[in-house]
């Protein structure tokens, strides 16, 4: 059975559709100390697949639950992390800090038999997990909402280190160019300016493409400099639309025409379904 975190319906219900498995009944609660309670009152089946992204405190421990309300009753249990929070501390940055990413892989494998994270913002974080784990591609899946006919469409990574990503993007629309950001920063004035590293991108449609947006303030303002090259239309998209505060408005006022996200995150944007290929790694 597919076991929903309630962060995580939509996608939980395409990965039922797409396996061919039911979708356990849950109820959540918060009693009025705070605490939470996830419950899976009913279960039927041999797996448990837990799908629950962990983008608060209070969604781990919702996770943490979910696990522990099925280990009795299935034979496998088996935890995707749609988006995977505090994953992005995967090291020491200073003394006395934890190593976020860490913790909470080990809380993680405490209850479960294997561990699938949707594309997490450092990969090497699969080393802490105590199951085995799986890292979910699922960047292919940001083609599919883009419109037909961008005009000599440039896949564009906002660092050199995510070029591979918008790679996939464009291989997957089965057109254009790849190129990154470079910044270049104006001696005398201090100002840093963006722009694509190689490729001109004048008169070109753009596809910004990131694994996550959080506030939109780099997104943004690279945007603010491409249009400053006279290009076409400008796409953003992302895997994990995060969105916090007011990253949505900072996109818009920046003349954009769309914003496209995955379910991961379940916003407003979330127009495209990581599902089918979760499907394909359990």
């Amino acid at each position: 059975m597919i076991v929903p975190g309630s962060g995580s319906q939509s996608l939980a219900a395409a990965l039922s559709a797409a396996l061919d498995e039911p979708l356990a009944p849950v109820e959540f609660e918060r009693f009025a100390d705070g605490e939470l309670l996830a419950r899976v009152p009913e279960f039927e089946g041999e797996r448990a697949v837990v799908v629950a992204a962990t983008d608060s405190s209070d969604a781990h421990v919702e996770l943490l639950q979910l696990q522990d309300a099925v280990a009795d009753r299935a034979d496998e249990v088996v935890t995707v992390v749609p988006y995977m929070g505090y994953g992005r501390q995967d090291e020491r940055f200073r003394e006395g800090e934890p190593i976020s990413a860490r913790a909470m892989a080990r809380a993680i494998s405490t209850g479960t038999d294997r561990v699938l994270v949707v594309n997490p913002h450092e990969p090497g974080v699969g080393e802490f997990f105590d199951v085995p784990f799986t890292a979910v591609d699922a960047s292919a899946r940001l083609a599919e909402p883009l419109p037909d006919d961008l005009r000599e469409p440039l896949f564009l990574a906002p660092d050199e280190g995510a070029i591979d990503l918008a790679a996939t993007v464009r291989d997957a629309y089965g057109a254009g160019a790849t190129d990154h950001f470079v910044k270049h920063r104006d001696r005398e004035t201090g100002a840093v300016e963006m722009e694509p590293s190689q490729v001109d991108a004048g008169g070109r449609d753009v596809v910004l493409v990131d694994d996550i947006i959080a506030t939109g303030g780099t997104m943004s303002e690279a945007i603010d400099q491409l249009h400053g090259h006279a290009v076409g239309r400008v796409f953003v998209t992302c895997i994990h639309p995060m969105l916090a505060a007011s990253a949505r408005t900072r996109l818009e006022r920046a003349d954009i025409e769309a914003v496209y996200g995955t379910d991961t995150l379940e916003r407003a944007v979330s127009c495209v379904s990581v599902a089918p290929a979760v499907a394909a790694d359990l």
